[in-house]
Order: structure tokens, then sequence, then C-alpha cells
């Protein structure tokens, strides 16, 4: 079920007049409606894969009972490893089986030796990289005593499943979102209309921002001789597509969340106004980003080594969400351009550097914070060519293109478009620090107001409603 579809229109406030209305008195009675309504969610799609969630949600709360039972090591490690593997068993055969099978029938044929593998034609779960990392969350935490097991079925399917993030995020922490399943909250207005204004700010970032800037993406990427000039135009709003696509849907999901009384963590904070890369990491898909650092760099040793050592993490953290995102090798090499970026920052000790926001206190960044901002978006949009192309002689040929003399042709992008983009820039930049980008209520009712109906002015005129366009991510 797509947020920007009339089915999900129908669903919400259907979902949220009985969620408050007729199981308002009984928390359990409330988190086995959040999984019946959640499971409704994600069957609309196609009902057999909600097996897979039932069943990872089932071991995970098997294994949290057992650790929560012994405190033998060894046994402590044989259940983490239970739901380890069972998880990375059933992302790995979903979404990695046929891609290293044509890896390694494409390896052995270069090596002159003839291999021919079934072909397999596994349909990818949406979301399950999602809720697979999530659930695992789950027993790392148990395992490291940082989190008591729960005995409670419903919460904790209510946890795995919650519709709002369940196939796109943001991946909630267990220590956060668990707990939230065993409190008795009474509805907030106050909480619920800034939830409502998030909303609609994500739909604006998705059918305004995302779908209107795809359609110059589209036509570039599957033109056979794209002009240099349009290469590059078609990687910066391809840069907008994908924060409009991804953020927007972050905000839908924390908003819907608001609108139960849930409190669902931050996934982006104006991550092209970083100034370096390893600020854009700590800005863009924060929940990922600081997953791999707690169940992955963390533990095979993070910056507390050898730089031989830090080095080698950096590169292996950006392989893992390079495979996370995709079993392509297109997303490798995006991965590996942004380690590559990353290493300055390692070497010369700076990747903790710009822990604030830029031009902190000021309306206008110093000409340095300006160039910095202007290069590491650069380098980004670079990187989102080989992230969008469908391979890597695709992507190639892209690159190879803005090394031509096509590159002073003048592109001819739609000027609404190229407005509004500017408009969505300017007021990111000066809400930079607010809670979201749509929270107003600094301003004076007039301001608020006008701006409440140009937001709806440009839904309405600029949006695609007919034909309502899947999120990015959901094939991740």
């Amino acid at each position: 079920m797509l947020f920007n579809s009339l089915t999900f229109a129908i669903f919400l406030p259907l979902v949220f007049a009985l969620y408050w209305g007729v199981a308002v008195r009984n928390l359990r009675l409330r988190n086995a409606f959040l999984v019946v309504a959640s499971y409704v969610f994600y069957g609309w799609w196609d009902w057999r894969f909600l097996s897979l969630i039932i069943l990872s949600s089932v071991i995970d709360y098997t294994v949290g009972i057992g650790l929560g039972k012994t405190d033998d090591a060894w046994r402590r490690k044989w259940l983490l490893g239970t739901s380890v593997v069972a998880n990375l068993g059933i992302l790995g055969v979903f979404k990695y089986l046929g891609f290293f099978a044509e890896s390694l029938q494409g390896c052995l044929g270069a090596l002159g030796m003839k291999a021919s593998f079934p072909s397999l034609h596994i349909i990818l779960p949406v979301g399950i990289s999602f809720y697979t990392f999530q659930t695992m969350s789950y027993t790392i935490d148990v395992y490291r005593r940082k989190l008591e097991p729960t005995r409670d079925i419903a919460a904790f399917l209510a946890f795995v499943s919650f519709f709002p993030q369940l196939v796109a995020g943001p991946i909630e922490r267990a220590t956060n979102l668990l707990p939230q399943f065993s409190r008795t909250k009474p509805f907030c207005p106050v909480l619920a209309w800034d939830g409502v204004l998030q909303i609609a700010w994500g739909l604006f970032k998705k059918i305004v921002i995302a779908d209107n800037c795809a359609t110059y993406v589209n036509s570039v990427f599957s033109r056979s001789d794209p002009a240099g000039s349009a290469v590059v135009l078609a990687a910066v709003f391809f840069s907008f597509q994908i924060y409009g696509d991804f953020s927007g849907y972050s905000d839908i999901a924390i908003g819907t969340g608001k609108l139960f009384g849930f409190s669902l963590m931050t996934n982006f904070r104006v991550p092209y106004f970083s100034r370096n890369i390893a600020e854009f990491w700590r800005r863009w898909h924060i929940s990922l980003s600081t997953w791999f650092r707690d169940y992955v760099y963390i533990p095979i040793g993070g910056s507390r080594c050898s730089l031989l050592r830090q080095v080698r993490n950096v590169f292996v953290v950006f392989l893992v969400s390079a495979l996370w995102h995709g079993a392509n090798w297109t997303f490798v090499v995006w991965g590996l351009i942004h380690a590559a970026l990353f290493l300055p920052g390692i070497l010369l000790k700076r990747n903790r550097a710009y822990l604030d926001t830029a031009a902190q206190g000021r309306l206008f960044p110093s000409v340095r914070e300006a160039c910095q901002i202007a290069a590491t978006f650069g380098c980004v949009c670079i990187a989102w060519i080989f992230f969008r192309a469908q391979s890597l002689a695709q992507a190639g040929y892209l690159v190879s293109r803005v090394f031509t003399h096509s590159l002073f042709e003048i592109p001819h992008p739609e000027p609404s478009l190229v407005l509004v983009l500017v408009a969505f820039v300017f007021v990111e930049w000066t809400q930079r620090d607010a809670r979201h980008q749509f929270d107003l209520s600094h301003l004076p009712p007039l301001p608020r107001r006008l701006a409440y109906a140009s937001l709806a002015t440009l839904v309405i005129v600029m949006g695609n409603f007919f034909s309502p366009a899947q999120f990015i991510y959901f094939q991740f």
C-alpha cells in the first residue's frame, strides 16, 4: 500500500478512528489491532510474504526469551547466531542468491570455465531489508544486555510490523520503539496536528519534488546519447528526486506515528547542506548509518585501532551498506566511491568535524562553508549516477558524456520545476534547525496560513494523484 495512494487515504483515517475510538482502553487490544492493521497494510501488496515477517518475528521473540533465561556464554552465542543466521539467510535467499549466482557464472566464464546455473526468478519482498535489520537489532541488544526481553507477543509483533515504518524505515531500535508499545498513551491533539503537518510536507516532497524530477531524470537515463549538460542536470535532479522520495517517506512515516502517539527517530537532517562526506552520512538515512556504526563498524574495531584497520573498517561498512541497497555492481561502486571520499577525514582525523549545523545562528554561510557544501554536494551527485544507472557500462558512458563538448549545450528542464526546487532549497535552508521543515509554529498566524495554502496549491497543481509512483526505497 503506497502512502501516496487513494487506498492509503482511506486506510489511515479508518485505522486512526478505530485505534482511538475502539481500542483506546485496553493496551493489549491496541497492540493487537496495530498488528492486524499493519499486516493488512503490508499484505495489500502481496499477502504471501506476510509469512516472512511472521517467521522473523517468531524466531527473534523466541530467541529473546531464551537469552533472558540463561547466563551461559556458549548458549547465548548459539541463540544469537540462530537469529542472525535465520534473518540474514532469509534476506540472502530473496535478495542476493540470484546476484551471486550470476556473478559467479560470469567470473567462471572469464576464466574459460563453462558454468550454467538455473535462472532464479525470486520476487523481492517489499521492505525486507528494513524489517530484517529492525528485528535483528532486538536480539543483538538483548544479547548485549541493553534491553530486557519482552514476553508480550502482541507488543513485539507490533514493534516489528508497525505499518508507518514497515517497508522503508526509519529502521527503529528496539530500545526506542518497543517500550512505547508497553505504555498507554492518551490522544494528544498538538502531537497529532504536528504529525499532519509532517505528513503534508512528506507528500509534497514525494509527489511534487521527487516525482517531477523523476520525469526529467528518466528521460536522460533512457537516451542513447544524452548531452553532457543533460547528464549533469539529471544527476542534480536525481539528487533531489531520491532525497524527496526517501526523506518524504520518512516524514510521512514519522508523522503517521505521531497520529498514534508514537515517536519515531529522525531519519534525515538536511543532508545536502553537509560540509564533508562524514557529515553527510550523519545526516542521510540516519537510522541505517547508525545501525551499521553500532552493529558492524564498532564491533570490528571502529576507530579504536591502527590506521590501516580503520581504513579497512570504513571500506567494510560501505561495502555492506552498498550491498544492503541492492544486488548490483553499480551499488558496490557507489559504496566504494563514498568510502574513498570518507578516507581523507579518517586520515586527517576530521571525520568528527562539523557536528553542528552549517552557518549556525546565521542566515548565510561563510564563503568557506558555501564552497564546502557545494563540493560535497557535487561529489554526492557524481556517486548518484552509479546508484541510478542500470549497469556499470551505462554509468561509465554517462560519466564519459560529461567530458565532451556537449557539456556546453543548454539543457531544457521544466521552468516551473526549477522554481519549485529553488523555493524548496530556501525552505530547507531556513528551516534547517527545525524538528521538521514544515514546523512553522514560530511564525505569526497569517504567514503560517499562507505557507499552508501555498503547499496545498503546489500539491494540487503539480502533484501526480492518478498514477502514484512507488517509493524508490521499496526495492530495498
